[in-house]
C-alpha cells in the first residue's frame, strides 16, 4: 500500500485519488462533528471518542509500523499540541451554541487561511480562479452560519456570541493544523506511519480530561453504553476523515484538497435536516450551492 501510495506522487492518478480522499473526507467530518454534538456533552463524546482511537491504533504504531526518531518526536510533539488546541476550541464551541451554528463558521474560517498558509509556508502556486473559488466557498459558508445565527431564538444570545468566538479560534486552528500536517506526513519517508503514530499522540489527551471529568462527578454518565458506541463508531469515523484528508494533502495541492474538504458543510446540512430536525428554507439553499460552485473553481483552476 506504501509504495502505491508513493508511486502515485505528482502523477494525475494521484491528484484523482486526492479528490476522492478529500470529498470521503468531507462526509466523514460532517458525520463526526454530528456525534461529538449529539446527546452527550461534548467533552465526554470527545473523550470517549478518543479513548477508542488509543484502543484501535496503539497496537499498529507500536507493533507494526516503525518508531519516530530524532527530529520526528519534535514534529509530532507539534503535531499533538496543536491538535489539543482545535479539540478544545471544538468542544467549548459546540458547548456553548448550535451545531448548525458553530460547524459552518469553523469550516468557513479554514479555507482561505489554508490557501494562504500553503502558499506562504509550503511554496504552493495557485491561480487567480482558485482564490476567487476559495473566496466564494469561505464567504458562502459564513454567510451561512450568520443566517443560522440570526434565526436562532433570542434566548441565550451570550452562549451563542461565545459559541461563534470559539468556533473562529477552531477555524483557524483547522487552517494551522491542515498545513502543519500536511508539511509533516511529506516529512516522513512512509506516510502510513506517520498517520498511525498521528491517532496515537493525538488521542491521548481527551481521555485523560474524560478521567478527570469522571472522577470529578463521581457518578458514571447516563446512557454510559450509549456514550461508549458513539466513541466506537465516532475513531472509525475519524480515522476515515483525518487520514483521508493527509493523505489527500500528500498526493494533492494543500489548499485544493482543504477545500474540496469543506463540502463537509453541506453533508452537515444534510444531517441537521435528516437527523437533527432542522430546515433549510431558500437562502440555505442558495448559500450551499454557492458553496459548491466555490470548490468545483478550486478544482477548475
Amino acid at each position: 500500500m506504501t509504495a502505491w501510495i508513493l508511486s502515485l506522487e505528482g502523477t494525475e492518478a494521484g491528484a484523482r485519488l486526492a479528490l476522492l480522499l478529500a470529498l470521503t473526507s468531507a462526509l466523514a467530518h460532517a458525520c463526526f462533528g454530528a456525534l461529538q454534538k449529539g446527546r452527550h456533552d461534548p467533552w465526554l463524546a470527545r473523550g470517549a471518542i478518543d479513548v477508542f482511537m488509543v484502543l484501535l491504533s496503539a497496537p499498529v504504531a507500536l507493533f507494526l509500523v516503525p518508531w519516530p526518531r530524532g527530529f520526528e518526536w519534535l514534529v509530532m510533539a507539534g503535531v499533538m499540541a496543536i491538535h489539543l488546541a482545535y479539540k478544545i476550541a471544538m468542544a467549548r464551541a459546540y458547548s456553548r451554541a448550535a451545531y448548525t451554528v458553530v460547524y459552518p463558521v469553523v469550516r468557513g474560517v479554514g479555507p482561505l487561511a489554508t490557501l494562504a498558509f500553503a502558499a506562504l509556508f509550503l511554496g504552493e502556486q495557485y491561480v487567480g480562479i482558485q482564490w476567487l473559488g476559495v473566496a466564494l466557498l469561505s464567504g458562502a459558508i459564513l454567510m451561512l452560519a450568520r443566517l443560522n445565527f440570526t434565526s436562532s431564538p433570542h434566548i441565550g444570545r451570550i452562549d451563542l456570541q461565545a459559541g461563534l468566538a470559539w468556533a473562529f479560534a477552531g477555524g483557524l486552528m483547522v487552517a494551522i493544523y491542515t498545513t502543519y500536517d500536511a508539511w509533516a506526513i511529506r516529512l516522513m519517508p512512509d506516510p502510513f506511519t506517520f498517520l498511525a503514530w498521528f491517532f496515537l499522540m493525538t488521542s491521548l489527551d481527551f481521555p485523560l480530561m474524560l478521567g478527570y471529568r469522571l472522577l470529578k462527578a463521581r457518578q458514571i454518565p447516563e446512557a454510559a453504553g450509549a456514550l461508549a458506541l458513539r466513541g466506537f463508531v465516532g475513531a472509525l469515523i475519524a480515522f476515515v476523515s483525518f487520514g483521508g484528508v493527509m493523505l489527500g494533502t500528500r498526493l494533492g495541492k494543500v489548499a485544493e484538497v482543504a477545500s474540496l474538504r469543506e463540502t463537509s458543510t453541506l453533508f452537515a446540512a444534510a444531517i441537521g435536516w435528516l437527523f437533527l430536525g432542522e430546515r433549510s428554507g431558500p437562502a440555505k439553499i442558495l448559500l450551499m450551492g454557492l458553496i459548491a460552485l466555490g470548490a468545483i473553481l478550486v478544482q477548475a483552476g
